[in-house]
């Protein structure tokens, strides 16, 4: 690997450790900036860095380093927002691997991208929240209302983050072509 894709790499899971940091309280699934930098890690870094980016994330908090909206460590897997992590990282390589294939970038284009992103960050954190209140906290919950709760609350903030992600992806995939 290249010293400038090991540097963004890292700059890449340090912003998403501080987007863990920026958050709105709201039951059950804080709000948070974490998406933003997730989103754009797959349109600067491509697929499989972008997806490195946020496993390196990832492993950093759950060897112990308070780097999650609730701290860090191994435990971690077992809260009820840990699936939204796992969902970051199949996101980033996901919007990576369809963004590289776009010839015209454009705003819609890298909406289009990012958005098929997000559907994978619910897909796995409304299921790893269910699991974990119905299987691990024994809280009898239905699938219902972790839809409700991991995403219906939750997506309108992240669309205006999506949103907000591809202007930004223009701008950062010209100078990332630039600086490559």
């Amino acid at each position: 690997m290249k010293t400038r894709d090991m540097i963004m790499v890292s700059i890449f899971a340090v912003l998403t450790a501080i987007g863990a940091f920026i958050k709105i309280p709201i039951p059950y699934v804080p709000f948070t900036l974490q998406w933003l930098f997730c989103a754009i890690s797959g349109i600067v870094l491509g697929a499989k860095l972008g997806a490195l980016s946020q496993i390196l994330y990832v492993v950093m908090g759950l060897i112990g380093i308070p780097i999650f909206t609730e701290g860090g460590g191994l435990y971690y897997i077992f809260k009820p927002t840990f699936g939204y992590l796992i969902g970051f990282i199949v996101a980033s390589f996901v919007i990576g691997e369809l963004s590289s294939k776009i010839k015209n970038f454009s705003f819609i284009k890298s909406l289009l991208c990012i958005l098929s992103g997000l559907f994978f960050v619910y897909l796995f954190g409304v299921l790893h929240l269910y699991i974990i209140y119905n299987l691990y906290i024994g809280d009898r919950k239905t699938m219902a209302w972790a839809v409700f709760y991991g995403s219906i609350i939750c997506v309108g903030g992240d669309l205006v983050i999506s949103v907000s992600a591809a202007l930004l992806s223009l701008k950062l995939k010209a100078l990332n072509k630039l600086y490559s």
